[in-house]
């Protein structure tokens, strides 16, 4: 059983729903939380009933003097999602991806301890209430063209879009194609597979698409309510792991996905999955509406809850382990978010002692 020891806690001010671990090698004592702040208006007023607005904090954590530090924030749309490019050879800086609730995926470069935007897309300008919920980086180059990677977003209206980005360069949409009859929450490429995405839905569904045609391939109806998150596990092929707001994590075979390898009730309705650095078959999950709990996945068809994190008290929606990680290490850590109590924790796991 692990022990999870609270180091830090922050108020984000804004309702804070996304934490994501820099990737690059070179960044990775780096993270950034994002926010969705509604902005009301009074009863006076005739704009629109609110406005949504959000913020996103760069941190620096030190994991041997345990001590964090906010570098930079930068007043944004609404954020509901943020992904880190994977190493790219032609990138030296930091690459962020966002998607927020105007209905754009923007980039940002970290230049110093500082967030830049490079690049803006806006999914679908003639849908003017269009959201922007999830997004995913192809960790593959490109056969084609290795100046380019190709990013992956759902949106409320059900959509799915592939996106093209060369570095220095525009977002330029290559296709999109409608998924889910309502919204799309989540969207993911196969990690082993690549003409294969993910994409699950507020109609319980989770579809796989063949990328060559935009076509789909598979419908699995194992959920009972609204798929919201997918892992296309990134060290073990043929695994996919989902969850829903039916509260149970599910592993799939990915080869044969008509029944689940196992599933297990984790309470609260599931919002993130995310693997433990060091390969060590850890899976830090965001139950929205319990707590952050990690499962142990060694075996797939036997997954158990081996530490749970109760700080916080409202919504748990973001979370991510600290890449700042080596072999040898005796402790991870790991940042946590929740929304309505606009609350970040830095928290240290390790094995619990007798």
């Amino acid at each position: 059983m692990l022990e999870i020891e609270a180091l830090h806690t922050i108020d984000t001010e804004y309702s804070a729903d996304s934490i994501e671990w820099c990737s690059h090698p070179s960044y990775n004592n780096y993270f950034v939380c994002g926010t969705y702040q509604l902005e009301g208006n009074n009863a006076q007023s005739t704009s629109p009933p609110c406005r949504r607005k959000g913020r996103i904090y760069l941190y620096k954590f030190d994991k041997d003097a345990l001590v964090v530090n906010e570098l930079h924030r930068l007043e944004t749309a609404a954020i509901l999602d943020m992904k880190w490019l994977p190493e790219f050879a032609l990138v030296h800086q930091p690459i962020l991806a966002a998607a927020n609730a105007l209905g754009q995926i923007e980039i940002f470069e970290m230049i110093e301890t500082n967030l830049k935007k490079i690049s803006s897309l806006e999914l679908n300008p003639t849908y003017h209430n269009l959201l922007a919920l999830s997004i995913d980086w192809d960790t593959k180059m490109s056969l084609q063209d290795n100046h380019t990677k190709h990013l992956l977003a759902s949106d409320s209206r059900g959509d799915i879009s592939l996106i093209r980005f060369a570095y220095r360069g525009d977002l330029q949409k290559i296709c999109t194609w409608s998924a889910h009859n309502f919204e799309a929450c989540i969207c993911a490429f196969d990690k082993w597979n690549e003409n294969h995405v993910y994409t699950g839905g507020d109609d319980t569904f989770l579809h796989i698409y063949d990328m060559r045609t935009q076509s789909r391939v598979l419908l699995n109806k194992s959920h009972m309510a609204g798929v919201t998150c997918l892992l296309s596990h990134p060290n073990t092929e043929h695994l996919l792991l989902t969850g829903s707001y039916d509260e149970h994590l599910r592993a799939f075979d990915t080869r044969a996905m008509k029944q689940p390898l196992s599933e297990i009730n984790l309470k609260g309705g599931i919002w993130r999955l995310k693997c433990d650095p060091l390969n060590r078959n850890l899976i830090l999950t965001a139950c929205m509406y319990h707590n952050f709990s990690i499962a142990q996945m060694a075996d797939p068809r036997s997954p158990i809850v081996v530490g749970e994190f109760n700080e916080h008290k409202s919504i748990c929606y973001g979370a991510d382990w600290c890449l700042n990680a080596c072999p040898d290490d005796k402790q991870l850590f790991m940042a946590t978010c929740s929304f309505y109590d606009h609350k970040l924790c830095i928290a240290r796991v390790s094995e619990k002692q007798d």
